[in-house]
């Protein structure tokens, strides 16, 4: 196995490993929407304290924005994206469109996923535990989709600069913690105080 192959081995089993808890995280949102249809005015079980919680995000008007409830994205958007992972593992070679028109719906996914983080903390004020989950594996699948088009010769046909993308794959989990950091502090800069409620999550 070739260098390059192995690399894109790491890229494949990410996509794969990012899409189902992705999508996890999108059918416990829908089964929660589900179940506040049903019991309106209940309490999900995804509630923690009146910070974090899923209940305040799944009735607002963020929640659906294109008029469904935003986990149906999910569910749909992380299943082409574990396609995209098994044929990346594959060895399937597809066209610069293809691939272009993947990273335009990674980037999009990004691009809402920002949207809904700000939402979430200055509009909403909470914090939901399953939404943090896609966040949390959204930012490094958009990094990494993007450091990885420019390798394969999506982005750019420069020899040089498709092999410096690929030294920077590397950088990915640092720039995804950087990047983890920023949302945090925001958070706590908004008065939420998002790293004290994970950990009181965990432990």
């Amino acid at each position: 196995m070739t260098a390059q192959r192995s690399r894109h081995l790491g890229y494949g089993i990410w996509l794969i490993v990012a899409s189902l808890v992705g999508w996890w995280a999108a059918f416990q949102l829908t089964v929660e929407k589900i179940f506040l249809l049903e019991n309106p005015g209940g309490q999900t079980s995804c509630y923690v304290s009146v910070m974090l919680q899923c209940d305040k995000n799944l009735g607002s008007w963020q929640g659906e924005v294109f008029g469904f409830p935003n986990p149906l994205l999910g569910l749909t958007g992380w299943m082409a994206v574990l396609v995209m992972g098994v044929a990346v593992m594959a060895g399937v070679r597809f066209p610069r469109w293809f691939w272009g028109l993947f990273g335009l719906g990674v980037t999009a996914a990004m691009v809402f996923v920002i949207w809904l983080i700000s939402q979430s903390i200055f509009d909403l004020r909470v914090l939901c535990p399953w939404c943090m989950v896609t966040w949390a594996v959204t930012i490094p699948t958009f990094l990494a989709t993007t450091v990885h088009l420019f390798r394969n010769g999506t982005l750019t046909r420069s020899p040089g600069v498709r092999e410096r993308a690929g030294r920077l794959m590397v950088w990915v989990p640092l720039a995804t913690i950087v990047a983890y950091a920023i949302v945090i502090a925001i958070a706590q800069f908004a008065g939420l105080d998002l790293l004290g409620e994970l950990v009181g999550l965990v432990f």
